[in-house]
């Protein structure tokens, strides 16, 4: 199979074919050498970039002290770690608290291109940058973050399409925050960065980890909860890459949005004939 489309493909970029899309190896194969146009496909070393998106802005809460904190420090160290010595992924830690958006009024994209406020000109950029999106979210009334929504809300799906998304959750009850999890599924779709399977759902988070992010052993060896955890956690991590991988491979490839545009004027634009 590779011999047919050697002369065409380079080897690092048949090697990146059949080990992120082997569907799309075999669909080559079944056309004839003349058939097969001469593409680009990415092979870089890159690692992935991960915009890890923090939804707590909680400044005060019950005993124990807040939770956001330190599960945002856990996993962004797990998002960072995964895949070891040669690290999968980059992370930019876009966090609700810091960016203090208002309330919406104006989303980016109503305004003039490069005209809105420097900070969501900024995040922005920031975003659209992401090879794909972690969203950590508490859960308030069975609800999401509202700043989580409230962030999600300032942009178009032209930032986030054609990426995937994985969702984490966290609550000082027994659920982990599942509620508030399943909440972001519609949302991220219809923004076009589809989520993964799997999910991150962390019950009980002021006693699983210590205010550091540290996995907590109770009292017994923290490293073996690190470990429950880290394996935990990879599934998600593991789908995610697989499916950042793949899109910017196929990116690299085609422009998605030739055949599947943005709204350029109204969302009726989508609407059946």
């Amino acid at each position: 199979l590779k011999a047919q489309l050697a002369s065409t493909f380079s080897l690092s970029a048949l090697e990146h074919m059949f080990r992120i899309c082997p569907v799309k190896a075999f669909a080559f194969a079944s056309l004839s050498p003349s058939k097969i146009v001469q593409r680009t496909v990415s092979t870089s070393d890159e690692p992935l970039t991960i915009a890890l998106v923090l939804g707590s802005t909680r400044v005060a809460g019950h005993a124990p002290p807040l939770l956001g904190p330190r599960v945002g420090l856990w996993l962004a160290a797990e998002i960072r770690a995964h895949g070891g010595s040669t690290p999968t992924f980059a992370v930019d830690v876009v966090d609700c608290a810091a960016e203090r958006l208002p309330l919406l009024e104006t989303p980016h994209f109503g305004y003039r291109r490069g005209k809105a406020p420097p900070a969501l000109e900024s995040l922005a950029a920031r975003l659209a940058a992401a090879d794909g999106y972690v969203l950590l979210t508490p859960e308030y009334n069975h609800a999401p973050s509202p700043a989580l929504l409230n962030l999600l809300n300032h942009f178009g799906s032209s930032l986030f399409s054609f990426k995937p998304s994985a969702i984490a959750s966290y609550s000082a009850g027994q659920w982990g925050g599942v509620r508030a999890a399943h909440s972001l599924r519609a949302p991220l779709s219809e923004l076009g960065c589809l989520p993964v399977s799997a999910m991150i759902h962390i019950a009980n988070a002021g006693e699983a980890f210590h205010a550091d992010g540290v996995p907590n052993g109770g009292g017994a060896d923290d490293g073996a909860a690190a470990a429950r955890w880290c394996k935990y956690a990879a599934r998600t991590l593991s789908q995610l890459e697989w499916w950042a991988a793949a899109a910017r491979a196929q990116r690299a490839i085609a422009d998605p949005r030739v055949e599947s545009p943005a709204f350029a004027r109204a969302p009726s634009e989508r609407n059946a004939p």
